[in-house]
């Protein structure tokens, strides 16, 4: 049970664990962002029959209304790697849940919460491309520009942020805030 000490809202801003938060984008502005998306997908991949990898925690929630979207067969797995502690990157990436599937001579799109420095995006990329996928995508909700540092393509972009943190949507601080439907910037 959540204490609701640590999780309340006052007039807009929301306190998570001894952080507060501001509204930053709206469940709207982030609805038109994916049907976007999922438009731009459909084009590109129909006929393909892709395997979306969708990485956890922080992907569920814009994976799920994505796919929804997607105007072609598809199917969907699901691994979990961490590299954040609290509010920052530690530049380690772990793998906790691997993938199981054969990806061989498949088309696969990656699917991020965040693309920050590119170290997750880096380490699944490599994974894959040992694997023998024969095309490897990766869409994102949010990707910072100012903070990657890694060559590889983000093909499908929502929205570009500044290296902010942010919770919401998916995304959470110490495991509270992916429940928000807006995205909230630390205040």
């Amino acid at each position: 049970m959540v204490n609701f000490a640590i999780f309340a809202t006052y007039m807009s801003l929301v306190t998570l664990h001894d952080k507060q938060f501001k509204p930053y984008i709206t469940a709207d502005a982030i609805h038109t962002r994916v049907e976007q998306i999922a438009a731009n997908l459909s084009a590109d991949l129909k006929g393909s029959f892709p395997l979306f990898i969708v990485v956890l925690n922080g992907s569920f929630i814009f994976a799920a209304d994505l796919v929804k979207m997607l105007k072609f067969p598809c199917e969907i797995t699901f691994v979990k790697l961490a590299s954040y502690e609290g509010t920052g990157s530690t530049g380690k990436v772990n793998e906790i849940i691997g993938l199981t599937e054969n990806v061989e001579n498949r088309t696969i799109v990656i699917i991020e919460d965040i693309v920050d420095t590119g170290s997750t995006l880096e380490k699944l990329h490599d994974l894959l491309k040992h694997k023998n996928a024969k095309q490897i995508k990766t869409a994102t909700l949010l990707f910072k520009p100012l903070a990657y540092k890694k060559t590889i393509p983000v093909d499908y972009i929502c929205m570009e942020i500044p290296n902010d943190f942010v919770v919401g949507y998916g995304l959470d601080y110490d495991g509270l805030g992916s429940n928000l439907k807006d995205i909230y910037v630390l205040a």
